[in-house]
């Protein structure tokens, strides 16, 4: 049964939860520096890794999402947890790439678990139809609140611990946001017998629907941009950004270097997105999803293509992290709510998480890309041109979708 209030139990312990495993994965591109000159690693190889922890998310949500919907979604999160602990413990001990690289498959996972594919159809089922997208945006703009805690907290570990030391300190502070799943009485999917079709015809009918795999080739942009950004504005920000003038308005709160503005750019990026993606969130329930989701496209492709063309400072880097923030995960609560008003509630959490994995084939192409292409020319440049193209691509596509004709597989 849902619920007539927006803020409810399922809706604040699901926000604790992402806020934590979110901080978390976003905190890993303050790591690519340290662990690369401990190690003397190529930037291509840790970026590796990221990159397959991303195409691990992308792959595993979609089996999280079946197992909330076949055995209840607090086992699906308990399970999450766990492996995300358990990649994150022995990742600590990793000492070459290729550990490491197959470590973040378990840290993949684990994000899969606790991310938006299970928590989102949660709090979608929970919700009344006139809360829906507003609390699907509240519940993602949870992720960015952890993005705004994560980094930052991450770089001031680094000062008095080592990087492998923060890896076991993230493991306790995953195990310890199931805490929160006590308020999650959650409410279950409509018994089998009480929908018209089962799991094959719905993926069946979804993938011969020509506007599903809209959805599914738009989000393709968004984790590009993301994965690229996430685990290597850091490092981008230390290197090429101009120095930080001593006594002025940045030293005076702290940030006295590029490595620490770099840290706080991702912060300051999660931070502008926890009120963008509450706004489209608000935006979602009165005006077309496909609209708002080409012009969140289109506006990231202009930000870009904007800050690579104009002189790197530290304003530019301020100003980028805000632009780019208030879009961030905006298009995270109108594509589910996108998937929920076609096809129904019943398996929006597969659906959701089937598309989710295209977002996140496009994560580990910025990531492993950014990597590989520093590695042969020395900059990001070519990457973040291709991030400006396969933005207006994502523009375009959402236009054709027909969300005027909701067709709901299941009930």
């Amino acid at each position: 049964m849902t619920q007539s209030r927006l803020f409810t139990p399922v809706l604040i312990a699901g926000s604790l939860i992402m806020l934590v495993s979110f901080g978390i994965r976003a905190s890993f591109g303050v790591f690519q520096i340290p662990i690369a000159e401990e190690f003397g690693w190529l930037r291509a190889e840790f970026s590796l890794a990221i990159a397959i922890q991303n195409l691990a998310w992308g792959v595993g949500q979609p089996i999280f999402a079946a197992i909330a919907e076949r055995f209840g979604d607090r086992k699906a999160i308990i399970l999450g947890a766990v492996v995300y602990a358990i990649g994150l413990a022995l990742s600590a001990y990793a000492v070459n790439p290729a550990q490491m690289q197959l470590l973040e498959i378990l840290v993949g996972f684990g994000i899969a678990g606790t991310g938006f594919g299970v928590i989102l159809a949660v709090v979608g089922r929970a919700t009344a139809d006139e809360h829906r997208s507003m609390a699907l945006g509240i519940a993602t703009a949870a992720g960015s609140a952890g993005q705004v805690v994560g980094p930052p907290v991450a770089a001031a570990l680094l000062t008095f611990m080592d990087w492998s030391g923060v890896f076991l300190v993230f493991t306790v502070l995953i195990l310890a946001s199931l805490a929160f799943l006590p308020l999650m009485r959650v409410p279950q999917p409509a018994p089998r017998s009480a929908v018209e079709e089962t799991m094959g015809q719905m993926l069946g009918r979804a993938f011969r629907d020509p506007s599903y795999i809209l959805i599914f080739v738009g989000f393709f942009s968004c984790g590009y941009q993301l994965g690229f950004i996430t685990a290597h504005f850091p490092a981008f920000v230390t290197e090429v950004c101009g120095p930080i003038s001593p006594g002025g308005v940045l030293d005076s709160v702290g940030i006295s270097d590029t490595a620490a503005l770099g840290a706080w750019s991702i912060a300051l990026i999660g931070l502008a997105n926890i009120a963008g993606t509450i706004y489209a969130g608000k935006l979602g329930a009165t005006l077309p999803k496909k609209y708002l989701l080409a012009g969140i496209y289109a506006g990231r492709t202009v930000i870009a293509a904007l800050f690579i063309a104009l002189p790197m400072t530290p304003l530019t880097v301020i100003v980028f992290s805000i632009t780019m923030g208030s879009l961030w995960l905006a298009t995270v609560p109108l594509t589910s709510g996108l998937i929920a008003h076609l096809y129904g509630l019943r398996y929006m959490g597969t659906l959701y998480g089937i598309v989710f994995f295209s977002h996140q084939l496009g994560s580990f192409t910025g990531v492993w890309l950014g990597g590989a292409l520093y590695d042969i020319y020395g900059t990001y440049d070519a990457v973040w041109w291709v991030g400006v193209g396969v933005g207006a691509f994502s523009a375009l596509v959402h236009l054709p979708i027909r969300e005027n004709e909701p067709r709901p597989l299941a009930a």
